[in-house]
Order: structure tokens, then sequence, then C-alpha cells
């Protein structure tokens, strides 16, 4: 099998997280959407247990989808009715391709709950990975909206199921910044015994 090392280096220095704001289109087509998610699935999974689901949003349904987040976030905080919820709805419509990923833990198994929600956040950073690959950009984002019952369960999400995240892909509108990045010494040491 082929191994392009210095391509796979080049990847992994460029990758970086755009805000889901300035993403425009195009966004991936059917198939290269369906080729990122197939990519993304080859993550480490102990036990084989697949604990994780993926929720595509079809552009039609994005105002279904803001209806969603306004009702819930009505629910949670009473006081906001007749607030002004633009947020919400431009939360929905951001970027060209939007994709949901559930952590699914399967109950009873051996394999920890913590490490089948890590095998979900692989899959996270693999949709981010694959959408670079393939020329666009990716934004992996949570908030009040990834821990409301209401809306997970929207999703699917049963008893023990959260939603890891909302990513949006699409093409970057302008230049990527880079962020800054933590110092090596100050996250990496050795085994002090």
């Amino acid at each position: 099998m082929f191994n392009d090392r210095s391509s796979l280096l080049a990847h992994l220095a460029t990758r970086r997280s755009g805000k889901a704001r300035d993403m425009i289109a195009p966004g991936p087509d059917a198939a290269e959407l369906q080729e990122i998610i197939a990519l993304s699935l080859r993550t480490p999974d102990h036990g084989k247990l697949a604990p994780w689901r993926i929720v595509t949003v079809a552009a039609e349904q994005r105002e279904a989808l803001a209806a969603l987040l306004k009702q819930a976030w009505i629910s949670e905080n009473p006081g906001a009715a007749g607030m002004d919820l633009s947020a919400l709805d431009q939360f929905a419509q951001q970027a060209p391709t939007l994709l949901v990923l559930l952590s699914t833990p399967v109950p009873g198994s051996k394999v920890p709950v913590w490490e089948q929600q890590m095998s979900a956040g692989a899959v996270g950073m693999n949709l981010l990975h694959a959408a670079h690959a393939h020329g666009y950009v990716g934004s992996w984002l949570t908030g009040w909206a990834a821990y409301n019952p209401h809306v997970a369960a929207a999703f699917g999400a049963g008893e023990g199921d959260t939603i890891v995240g909302y990513f949006f892909l699409g093409t970057a509108a302008r230049e990527l910044d880079e962020r800054p990045r933590p110092e090596y010494d100050d996250v990496v040491g050795p085994w002090e015994i």
C-alpha cells in the first residue's frame, strides 16, 4: 500500500478549523460527503462496537433545525419567549454542509463508556481531517444545543447518548488564521518516578 509520508505530514501541519459562519459554497457534494464520512469511521474502536452515529442535515432541513433550536431554547429559558433568537437561525443556516455526530455507547459492554466516547471523538477529528483532505474547511461546534436533551432526542439520541458536536463543512471565504498553539514543553514531559 502506498504511504506518502510527506503529504500526510503536510496535511497534519496545515489542517485548521474555520469559522462556520464564514464558510461559503461549495460544500462537499453527495459522493464527496459519503467518502468523508466513510473515512471518518476508520477510527480506533475497542470491541468493534461502532458507538457513534452521524446524522446529515440537508439544506432544506435547516429551517426545521432553527425551529427546533428555538423551541428547545425557550423550553430551557422560559423568559426567552419574545426575545430575538436570530442567532439560532444563523447557527442553523451557516456553512453548506452540516453533520451531527452522536456518541452512542453500547450498554453492558466490557468496553468502558469513556473509551466508547473517546472513539466517537476520534470520529469527529477524522471528519475534520477527511474534509481538509478533500479541500474543504470544517468546524466542530458544541454549545448549549449539544447538551440539550430535547435537541439530542430529535437527532435520535437514546438513554446515555449525547451529541458530540455539530460539524459544519464548506469552503473558506478567506485564508484561515493560524491560532496560538500550546508550547511543547508546557504539555509534554517525562514520567517522573
